[in-house]
Protein backbone atom coordinates (compact mmCIF):
# COMPACT_ATOMS: atom_id res chain seq x y z
CA UNK A 1 0.00 0.00 0.00
CA UNK A 2 1.46 3.29 -0.49
CA UNK A 3 1.21 6.80 1.25
CA UNK A 4 -1.52 7.52 3.35
CA UNK A 5 -3.87 9.89 2.32
CA UNK A 6 -6.45 11.46 4.39
CA UNK A 7 -8.66 14.57 2.68
CA UNK A 8 -10.89 16.18 5.38
CA UNK A 9 -14.13 17.98 4.01
CA UNK A 10 -15.14 20.83 6.18
CA UNK A 11 -16.25 24.24 6.95
CA UNK A 12 -15.07 25.68 10.14
CA UNK A 13 -18.24 27.36 11.00
CA UNK A 14 -19.89 23.36 11.21
CA UNK A 15 -19.17 22.62 14.97
CA UNK A 16 -18.43 18.33 13.79
CA UNK A 17 -16.05 20.33 11.26
CA UNK A 18 -14.01 22.04 14.04
CA UNK A 19 -14.06 19.09 16.26
CA UNK A 20 -12.66 16.73 14.17
CA UNK A 21 -9.99 19.49 12.69
CA UNK A 22 -8.98 19.87 15.89
CA UNK A 23 -8.48 16.38 16.72
CA UNK A 24 -6.44 15.58 13.38
CA UNK A 25 -4.40 18.84 14.02
CA UNK A 26 -3.91 17.57 18.13
CA UNK A 27 -2.75 13.92 16.86
CA UNK A 28 -0.56 15.27 14.00
CA UNK A 29 -2.31 13.67 11.62
CA UNK A 30 -1.26 15.15 7.89
CA UNK A 31 -4.67 15.95 5.89
CA UNK A 32 -5.63 17.63 2.86
CA UNK A 33 -7.55 20.08 2.96
CA UNK A 34 -11.05 20.24 1.11
CA UNK A 35 -12.79 23.61 2.36
CA UNK A 36 -16.45 23.39 1.77
CA UNK A 37 -18.30 26.83 1.61
CA UNK A 38 -21.40 25.92 3.77
CA UNK A 39 -22.63 30.18 3.55
CA UNK A 40 -22.43 29.47 -0.48
CA UNK A 41 -24.26 26.40 -0.50
CA UNK A 42 -20.99 24.39 -1.79
CA UNK A 43 -22.64 21.46 0.02
CA UNK A 44 -24.88 21.27 -2.08
CA UNK A 45 -23.03 21.66 -5.65
CA UNK A 46 -23.10 18.53 -7.75
CA UNK A 47 -19.45 18.08 -6.95
CA UNK A 48 -19.93 17.88 -3.50
CA UNK A 49 -22.96 15.70 -3.78
CA UNK A 50 -20.52 12.91 -5.63
CA UNK A 51 -18.68 12.77 -2.42
CA UNK A 52 -21.20 12.76 -0.21
CA UNK A 53 -25.13 12.34 -0.56
CA UNK A 54 -26.33 13.61 2.18
CA UNK A 55 -24.62 17.19 1.10
CA UNK A 56 -23.44 17.95 4.96
CA UNK A 57 -19.58 18.21 6.64
CA UNK A 58 -17.60 16.51 7.34
CA UNK A 59 -16.20 14.30 5.66
CA UNK A 60 -13.34 11.98 5.15
CA UNK A 61 -11.61 10.38 2.25
CA UNK A 62 -8.88 8.00 3.86
CA UNK A 63 -7.19 6.28 0.55
CA UNK A 64 -10.26 6.18 -1.12
CA UNK A 65 -12.63 5.38 1.83
CA UNK A 66 -15.17 8.04 1.91
CA UNK A 67 -16.72 8.27 5.58
CA UNK A 68 -19.69 10.55 6.58
CA UNK A 69 -21.16 11.54 9.80
CA UNK A 70 -18.68 13.09 12.36
CA UNK A 71 -19.31 9.99 15.17
CA UNK A 72 -18.77 7.11 12.60
CA UNK A 73 -15.76 8.74 11.62
CA UNK A 74 -14.31 8.76 15.04
CA UNK A 75 -15.12 5.30 15.32
CA UNK A 76 -12.98 4.80 12.19
CA UNK A 77 -10.30 6.23 12.88
CA UNK A 78 -9.92 5.00 15.97
CA UNK A 79 -9.98 1.57 14.80
CA UNK A 80 -7.27 2.73 12.12
CA UNK A 81 -5.12 3.90 15.20
CA UNK A 82 -5.25 7.45 13.61
CA UNK A 83 -6.38 8.72 16.81
CA UNK A 84 -4.85 7.35 19.88
CA UNK A 85 -6.23 5.32 22.79
CA UNK A 86 -5.97 7.96 25.06
CA UNK A 87 -8.39 10.12 23.33
CA UNK A 88 -10.55 7.59 22.06
CA UNK A 89 -10.34 4.57 24.39
CA UNK A 90 -9.68 0.77 23.30
CA UNK A 91 -10.74 -0.94 26.24
CA UNK A 92 -14.65 -2.10 26.10
CA UNK A 93 -15.74 -0.57 28.80
CA UNK A 94 -14.27 3.06 28.78
CA UNK A 95 -14.94 2.78 25.17
CA UNK A 96 -18.25 2.30 25.74
CA UNK A 97 -18.83 5.57 28.01
CA UNK A 98 -17.48 7.57 25.48
CA UNK A 99 -19.94 6.24 22.97
CA UNK A 100 -22.52 6.44 25.49
CA UNK A 101 -22.29 10.12 25.49
CA UNK A 102 -22.03 10.46 21.71
CA UNK A 103 -24.93 8.84 21.24
CA UNK A 104 -26.78 11.15 24.03
CA UNK A 105 -25.45 14.16 22.61
CA UNK A 106 -27.11 14.32 19.12
CA UNK A 107 -30.84 14.65 20.92
CA UNK A 108 -28.96 15.71 24.36
CA UNK A 109 -27.02 18.55 23.63
CA UNK A 110 -26.78 19.46 19.74
CA UNK A 111 -30.48 19.62 18.67
CA UNK A 112 -31.28 22.15 21.05
CA UNK A 113 -27.75 24.25 21.05
CA UNK A 114 -27.82 24.12 17.35
CA UNK A 115 -31.87 25.24 16.81
CA UNK A 116 -31.17 28.59 19.18
CA UNK A 117 -27.78 29.32 16.82
CA UNK A 118 -30.16 29.00 14.28
CA UNK A 119 -33.26 30.69 14.91
CA UNK A 120 -31.78 33.36 16.49
CA UNK A 121 -28.78 34.13 14.47
CA UNK A 122 -28.72 32.30 11.26
CA UNK A 123 -32.49 32.43 10.00
CA UNK A 124 -32.23 36.11 10.44
CA UNK A 125 -29.62 36.43 8.59
CA UNK A 126 -29.87 34.03 5.55
CA UNK A 127 -33.74 33.54 5.33
CA UNK A 128 -35.02 37.56 6.86
CA UNK A 129 -36.89 35.13 9.36
CA UNK A 130 -37.32 36.81 12.90
CA UNK A 131 -38.36 35.54 15.80
CA UNK A 132 -41.30 36.96 18.54
CA UNK A 133 -39.35 37.38 21.95
CA UNK A 134 -41.60 34.77 23.01
CA UNK A 135 -40.47 32.01 20.39
CA UNK A 136 -36.75 33.07 20.90
CA UNK A 137 -37.52 32.43 25.08
CA UNK A 138 -38.73 29.30 24.19
CA UNK A 139 -35.81 28.16 22.08
CA UNK A 140 -34.00 29.27 24.95
CA UNK A 141 -35.71 27.64 27.41
CA UNK A 142 -35.26 24.38 25.44
CA UNK A 143 -31.54 24.89 25.30
CA UNK A 144 -31.07 25.88 29.07
CA UNK A 145 -32.98 22.34 29.92
CA UNK A 146 -30.03 20.48 27.66
CA UNK A 147 -27.42 22.48 29.40
CA UNK A 148 -28.66 21.96 33.25
CA UNK A 149 -28.84 17.99 31.81
CA UNK A 150 -24.82 18.24 30.84
CA UNK A 151 -23.53 20.27 33.64
CA UNK A 152 -25.59 18.02 36.32
CA UNK A 153 -25.98 14.24 34.48
CA UNK A 154 -22.40 14.29 32.70
CA UNK A 155 -20.17 16.91 34.56
CA UNK A 156 -21.43 17.28 37.75
CA UNK A 157 -20.47 13.51 38.69
CA UNK A 158 -16.85 14.07 40.41
CA UNK A 159 -14.54 13.67 37.48
CA UNK A 160 -12.65 16.39 35.37
CA UNK A 161 -13.85 15.33 32.42
CA UNK A 162 -17.26 13.86 30.58
CA UNK A 163 -16.63 10.42 31.12
CA UNK A 164 -13.56 10.30 33.94
CA UNK A 165 -10.66 12.12 34.38
CA UNK A 166 -9.03 11.99 31.37
CA UNK A 167 -10.03 14.19 28.69
CA UNK A 168 -11.53 12.37 25.40
CA UNK A 169 -12.81 12.94 22.24
CA UNK A 170 -16.62 13.35 23.99
CA UNK A 171 -15.07 16.21 25.77
CA UNK A 172 -13.89 18.05 22.30
CA UNK A 173 -17.35 16.90 20.47
CA UNK A 174 -19.47 18.87 23.31
CA UNK A 175 -17.04 21.77 24.11
CA UNK A 176 -17.46 23.00 19.74
CA UNK A 177 -20.87 22.47 19.96
CA UNK A 178 -21.10 24.73 23.21
CA UNK A 179 -18.87 27.11 20.94
CA UNK A 180 -22.25 27.46 18.41
CA UNK A 181 -24.89 29.21 20.59
CA UNK A 182 -22.18 31.88 21.64
CA UNK A 183 -22.77 33.37 18.28
CA UNK A 184 -26.42 34.09 18.92
CA UNK A 185 -25.28 36.28 22.25
CA UNK A 186 -25.25 33.12 24.44
CA UNK A 187 -22.67 32.16 26.21
CA UNK A 188 -22.89 28.54 28.65
CA UNK A 189 -20.40 29.45 30.44
CA UNK A 190 -21.61 32.61 32.26
CA UNK A 191 -24.89 30.41 33.48
CA UNK A 192 -22.86 27.06 34.20
CA UNK A 193 -19.99 27.58 36.48
CA UNK A 194 -18.98 23.66 36.14
CA UNK A 195 -19.51 23.83 32.29
CA UNK A 196 -16.61 27.12 32.54
CA UNK A 197 -14.52 25.47 34.62
CA UNK A 198 -14.63 22.53 32.46
CA UNK A 199 -14.28 24.24 28.78
CA UNK A 200 -11.27 25.56 29.98
CA UNK A 201 -9.78 22.40 30.78
CA UNK A 202 -10.85 21.17 27.47
CA UNK A 203 -9.41 24.04 25.76
CA UNK A 204 -6.29 24.12 27.63
CA UNK A 205 -5.75 20.51 26.66
CA UNK A 206 -6.76 21.12 22.95
CA UNK A 207 -4.67 24.59 22.00
CA UNK A 208 -3.26 25.96 20.35
CA UNK A 209 -5.59 24.10 17.34
CA UNK A 210 -8.50 24.92 19.63
CA UNK A 211 -7.75 28.19 19.34
CA UNK A 212 -7.34 28.23 15.08
CA UNK A 213 -10.38 26.01 14.41
CA UNK A 214 -12.18 28.80 16.70
CA UNK A 215 -10.70 32.03 15.09
CA UNK A 216 -13.79 32.87 12.39
CA UNK A 217 -16.62 31.91 15.51
CA UNK A 218 -14.91 34.18 17.48
CA UNK A 219 -14.64 36.95 14.84
CA UNK A 220 -18.72 36.56 14.44
CA UNK A 221 -19.41 36.56 18.30
CA UNK A 222 -16.86 40.08 18.66
CA UNK A 223 -18.74 41.52 15.79
CA UNK A 224 -21.52 41.11 17.71
CA UNK A 225 -20.55 41.92 20.69
CA UNK A 226 -19.75 45.15 19.36
CA UNK A 227 -22.61 45.63 17.26
CA UNK A 228 -24.94 45.26 20.63
CA UNK A 229 -22.94 47.45 22.93
CA UNK A 230 -23.80 50.43 20.36
CA UNK A 231 -27.79 49.86 20.79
Amino acid sequence: MGKMTLKLYYDLMSQPSRALYILLKTVNCKFESKYVDLRKGEHYSDEFTKVNRIQRVPVIDHNGFVLTESVAIYKYLSREGIVPESLFPKESQQQARVEEFLEWHHIGLRLHTAMYFRAVYLDPIIFNRKNTPEQTVGYQRRMETCLEDFSTKWLGRGHAFVVGDKVTVADLVAACELEQPRMAGYDPREKFSNIAEWYERVRSHFNPHYDEAHVIVNKVIAKNNKTNAKL
